[in-house]
């Protein structure tokens, strides 16, 4: 089979005119600053996106109940019997936030090189666009769809997906029993291999506090007054062995652990290894597992207690000799399926009082349940083989990713096999200064999404 090069693809982009006037669509989409944790121009850009599927016929509802509005298109066929399926995807971005590092504007989408760049042209607005070109260039040759299409873009999926649970139940019955569900995004590995993934961890995030006095104690006090970060570190170090097992009574038990296809994807595909792990981050210390296949299991198949950030005391220039009186971090767990959130925060309060450190105090921030996808699914296995007439590189098959998103909200909403793959890169930088996407990677995805709709007739 002979595969086009990445030049070609860039021909191509450029030539086929309903692929550059959703380009210019993702222009002005990026343009439109939209973050749900600043709270800005969520319903402008909702606005937007359903005024551009109105445009080609799209039966559209905004729903503005919620923080964030949701959009949702349906094209129909006219087949009576056309399976459903359906695209998820978010208009919601990370802040590009000043502490980042970019070549131009985040907010106005540039070309350069063969890669466009903009805040969200990965995560998530181009991936809206790649696929509603997709759709618009087959439905340019036939009178009909041999499927019924359905989006729903959230925006709050940057910020644990508030509400989606809410508003997939008020739509369930139009929506369950689809053939499949195309997440939201999807990258190639850096064998440049299109990864097909079906899951991803959850996670629980909180805060932990501690308050040793009512102000801060001059350190000469300090062999014989506790101080706060002592005693939080103290308490936070109970929790986790040196090599990151979580110390945590019960937490293991409930593991679902993967069975033998799934641990065979993973040896197969994953291109996450020790020696390139600490390439690519120029890992100062060591890692907590060189052993290959014990790495790939924790990193895909258990879960991980993580520390975000700790404040406390003094951090301004030259000393100041004192005994904090108050400490507090910022903690997440990286969930698989078995572990609920709420649960796992349950236990590490029991275990943080069984180990003597009640005066940490714990404040729940988010959470979202870890999903699992059966890769062995009809429709997941339809895109399996198309995918590979697009990529000569081939594929990735993963039954899930290391990332967290709301699949088990969407799965428990609608028993849909789901299936994430998209036109990111090893180094689209997602949440990072300079996000991009390759040119011929965006046409490619749009011409595996049109192959995908082609594939029901």
């Amino acid at each position: 089979m002979v595969f086009p090069s990445e030049q070609e693809q860039i021909e191509k982009f450029e030539k086929d005119h309903v692929a550059q006037h959703y380009f210019e669509v993702l222009r002005t989409l990026i343009s439109k600053k939209s973050v749900f944790a600043q709270q800005v121009g969520l319903k402008e850009v909702a606005n937007y996106l359903g005024e551009i599927f109105k445009r080609v016929g799209a039966e559209v509802e905004i729903d503005e109940s919620y923080t964030a509005p949701f959009v949702m298109a349906h094209f129909k066929s006219s087949r009576p019997d056309a399976k459903t399926l359906i695209f998820y995807n978010h208009y919601d971005t990370v802040p590009a936030d000043g502490d980042q590092i970019w070549t131009d504007d985040p907010f106005t989408l540039s070309v350069r090189n063969g890669f466009m760049y903009g805040r969200g042209v990965d995560d998530d607005k181009g991936h809206i666009t790649a696929r509603l070109s997709a759709l618009r260039k087959y439905m340019q040759h036939h009178d009909d769809l041999p499927v019924n299409i359905s989006f729903i873009m959230e925006g709050a999926e940057e910020s644990a997906s508030m509400d989606l649970d809410k508003y997939l139940e008020k739509h369930a019955d139009k929506l369950r029993g689809a053939d499949l569900l195309v997440w939201e995004q999807g990258t190639k590995n850096a064998l440049e291999q299109l990864e097909i993934s079906g899951g991803n961890k959850g996670i629980v995030t909180f805060d932990a506090k501690v308050k040793s006095a009512d102000v801060d104690i001059h350190s000469s006090y300090g062999g014989v007054v506790e101080s706060a970060p002592w005693y939080l570190l103290q308490a936070l170090s109970s929790l986790r062995t040196a090599d990151s097992r979580i110390l945590v009574e019960g937490l293991y038990e409930d593991v679902q652990e993967p069975n033998e296809r799934e641990l065979a994807l993973v040896d197969t595909y994953a291109q996450r290894n020790p020696e390139e792990i600490s390439r690519i981050y120029g890992l100062e210390l060591p890692l907590l597992q060189e052993d290959r296949a014990a790495f790939l299991k924790r990193f895909f198949f258990e879960p991980a207690l993580n520390i975000e950030g700790i404040q406390s005391g003094y951090q301004g220039q030259g000393v100041k000799t004192i005994l904090p009186a108050e400490a507090s971090a910022k903690l997440e767990v990286r969930l698989v399926p078995g572990l609920e959130p709420h649960d796992v925060l349950e236990k590490i309060r029991k275990q943080l009082d069984k180990n003597g450190f009640d005066k940490v105090e714990l404040y729940y921030t988010l959470g979202e349940m870890s999903y699992r996808s059966d890769m062995s699914a009809s429709a997941i296995l339809n895109v399996i083989e198309l995918a590979k007439k697009f990529y000569p590189q081939g594929v990735s098959v993963l039954p899930t990713t290391a990332g967290t998103g709301p699949m088990h909200t969407v799965f428990d909403a609608l028993e849909v096999p789901m299936v994430a793959f998209g036109l990111g890169n090893a180094n689209s930088r997602d949440h990072g200064g300079d996000e991009n996407v390759r040119i011929a990677d965006y046409y490619t995805h749009i011409e595996l999404v049109e192959e995908l709709i082609r594939s029901y007739e």
